[in-house]
């Protein structure tokens, strides 16, 4: 088990839980609506097999403590949300840890994102996981930066990274 999971971790909306094999249903609207996926080329284009590409790399970084995504739970409904966590990513050759986060396009513009990357940010803090956080970004993909602004990130560099131009977006401890 990866010690970066926020599992069992709450905010005011949500419960964080470890991603099951059982949450592919309900995550497979994120991959039908075109507009989740729009900023990164490279992904599977069959919905199915980009779902199933996902949740493998969601287990395979547990099994190698690479952190992983979480589930987000929805505490009033008990409904899948979102996926957000603490990733292990090399960019640049350099080893950091970055916040991710992918919300269903029915829960989009409601603060899940940005609740839940708040929660890995103060998470990753109080565990001394690292001094500092990234979040990797589309250059187009403005949503996603709002979220990275509101979780107190400024943009720090921009990169290529998995042969898409990306924004390094950075908040240090302290």
């Amino acid at each position: 088990m990866s010690k970066y999971l926020l599992e069992d971790q709450i905010s005011e909306r949500l419960l964080f839980r470890k991603l099951r094999t059982t949450d592919f249903k309900d995550w497979l609207p994120f991959y039908n609506d075109p507009r989740s996926t729009q900023y990164w080329d490279g992904l599977p284009t069959d919905p199915t097999e980009a779902c199933e590409t996902q949740f493998n790399r969601i287990f395979e970084r547990y099994e190698h403590d690479l952190g992983g995504m979480n589930a987000l739970i929805l505490k009033e409904s008990k409904k899948l949300v979102g996926i957000c966590g603490l990733l292990v990513q090399t960019v640049d050759n350099i080893q950091e840890l970055e916040i991710g986060y992918s919300i269903l396009p029915n829960y989009w513009l409601q603060g899940f994102a940005s609740e839940a990357a708040q929660k890995c940010k103060v998470f990753a803090f109080e565990n001394n996981f690292s001094d500092s956080l990234i979040s990797i970004i589309h250059v187009d993909n403005i949503p996603s930066q709002k979220v990275a602004i509101n979780n107190g990130m400024h943009l720090d560099k921009t990169t290529v990274y998995n042969n898409n131009p990306v924004h390094i977006f950075r908040v240090k401890q302290g």
